[in-house]
């Protein structure tokens, strides 16, 4: 059946419901972890993450953090740390900003030798760790660029109306774009922030070229799976709180999804972090999404 038929949306399949992770461990040997609406909320770490995390680790489960944020790696888990989330509570990390970065310090691939050494930073100040160490600089006007990268909005109440003006001059320029962050949004501190996707999405819309780094893209998850030290596709599963990055990015690769329902999607659920939602919404929403994932659990909990 087509999950899109108007048939599939009067009858949704239901979608397994489990209490946490507990109901997982003897099912998987990988586990890739979202971070933003999972672990924590981009200031805090949710209740029960660090214990979850200490049972996976006790049970000899590899434990990789899968970020979509466009941020180097030790960055972020400095972030981590002063959240009260140690180091070794997990055993690697892969954001989609370190993988950016590396593809534009390597120009391994031929699209980023054509770049360019004057960047146009589309983000907040703490992401200008960005360009740190490359052959490039930043640049304050559109009209000094060879190319844009965007990592997302300089404030969490910016609308995207605030960038048009420089999307659309990049875009008349033909100006190449690297997305660091496919997000379109991420909840922060229990608030809307538009993302770096949303950026990228609008300006492919003006006829912008964009490269993008992250999930879903099938790209991240073979670094993943290289980390990962050839666990069975089938012992490893993603756990994230976005059906259109975390879910749809496990399918296209072949391993299994968990969604955690007290994320992006609770205020379309009807539901805070941590609470149960209809099982009917649940499998109503994801069947609108078109992305199914094999169960769901209410947060990161034990």
């Amino acid at each position: 059946m087509n999950p899109l038929s108007p048939k599939h949306f009067l009858d949704p399949r239901p979608i397994p419901f489990y209490p946490g992770v507990a109901s997982l461990v003897a099912r998987y040997d990988g586990f890739i972890l979202d971070l933003w609406g999972v672990i924590h909320d981009g200031i805090t770490a949710y209740p029960g993450v660090t214990d979850t995390l200490r049972r996976l680790g006790e049970r000899g489960k590899h434990v990789l953090l899968l970020s979509n944020a466009p941020r180097r790696v030790s960055e972020i888990v400095t972030a981590m740390e002063r959240m009260g989330i140690p180091h070794d509570l997990y055993d690697d990390f892969i954001s989609s900003g370190e993988a950016a970065y590396a593809a534009m310090k390597s120009h391994a691939d031929p699209w980023f030798r054509t770049l360019g050494k004057a960047c146009y930073l589309m983000g907040p100040a703490r992401d200008y760790g960005m360009l740190g160490g490359l052959d490039m600089q930043r640049v304050g006007r559109i009209e000094q660029a060879d190319f844009i990268l965007a990592t997302g909005v300089d404030w969490d109440d910016d609308g995207i109306d605030i960038y048009l003006p420089a999307l659309t001059a990049g875009a008349q320029r033909r100006l190449p774009m690297v997305c660091a962050n496919p997000d379109l949004e991420v909840i922060r501190g229990g608030k809307r922030v538009l993302c770096a996707g949303t950026l990228a999405m609008r300006y492919e819309a003006l006829g912008g070229e964009v490269r993008y780094f992250g999930k879903p893209h099938p790209e991240i998850y073979r670094l993943c799976f290289a980390r990962l030290g050839g666990i069975d596709r089938r012992r490893i599963v993603a756990i994230g709180d976005s059906l259109r990055t975390d879910i749809a990015g496990a399918i296209a690769v072949g391993i299994d999804s968990v969604l955690v329902t007290g994320g992006i999607h609770a205020e379309e659920l009807g539901i805070g972090h941590g609470d149960i939602p209809d099982p009917h919404v649940l499998a109503e929403t994801c069947a609108r999404d078109g992305h199914i994932p094999c169960a769901a659990i209410p947060a990161f909990v034990w």
